[in-house]
């Protein structure tokens, strides 16, 4: 039972020194979160903080992806630009929901909106040296109204594009309908990810846009 303990409390004690040697100043812990993101059956531990940084949209979020490495944790991948800003929700506020790591897959969960809603998961791959988007889904719409599902898998191309219109009293609404479209070529990381302008896909069938 003491060998038990003092060996948690060495690795309590080394991530805590590790937190802290990386930890951006004067931030704060949202989540953290361990799992295998690199294939060698080795935890990695992701940590997303809420910086002392500021737009005009919030406080900035930084995820670190840390690797340990012979006994000591080191930078993985870091970037400010995956995790929205605190007030990024609009109405709704804070836009963060959670991150999960499943099958060697970082997915990161965030929302917002007021009456009309929105909400989108990105899941990263960790390849090339980077960690990839491999896939997007977004939900977006108003009850009574009218939502639109986004189905987009890079690693294929494949995207299905689905709205389900609830109320067709509004000419605005227009009507249910559905598409699949092949897009290759998007190359989307932590680093890229959520730039100024967002990316845009026009459908050649339906002509709707989908924004990434």
């Amino acid at each position: 039972m003491n060998k038990l303990f003092f060996l948690l409390s060495v690795a309590i004690s080394t991530f805590c020194f590790a937190q802290k040697e990386f930890q951006p100043a004067g931030s704060e812990i949202i989540e953290t979160a361990d799992g295998d993101l690199d294939g060698d059956k080795i935890p990695e531990k992701v940590i997303i903080y809420n910086t002392k940084d500021t737009t005009d949209m919030g406080n900035i979020r930084e995820i670190q992806i840390l690797k340990k490495v012979s006994g000591k944790w080191t930078m993985l991948e870091k970037s400010r630009n995956a995790i929205l800003e605190s007030n990024g929700g609009g109405m709704m506020g804070d836009p963060y929901q959670g991150i999960i790591i499943k099958n060697n897959i970082l997915e990161i969960t965030q929302a917002g909106g007021s009456s009309w809603k929105w909400g989108y998961s990105d899941k990263y791959r960790f390849q090339n040296g980077h960690f990839e988007l491999i896939g997007y889904s977004s939900t977006y719409g108003k009850p009574e109204e009218y939502f639109t599902d986004v189905d987009f898998n890079l690693s294929t191309g494949q995207l299905v594009y689905n709205k389900e219109v609830e109320s067709t009293g509004s000419s605005d609404n227009g009507k249910s309908e559905k598409e699949v479209y092949i897009k290759k070529g998007l190359k989307i990381n932590l680093q890229n990810r959520n730039q100024k302008e967002q990316r845009k896909i026009i459908l050649p069938k339906t002509k709707a846009t989908v924004y990434i």
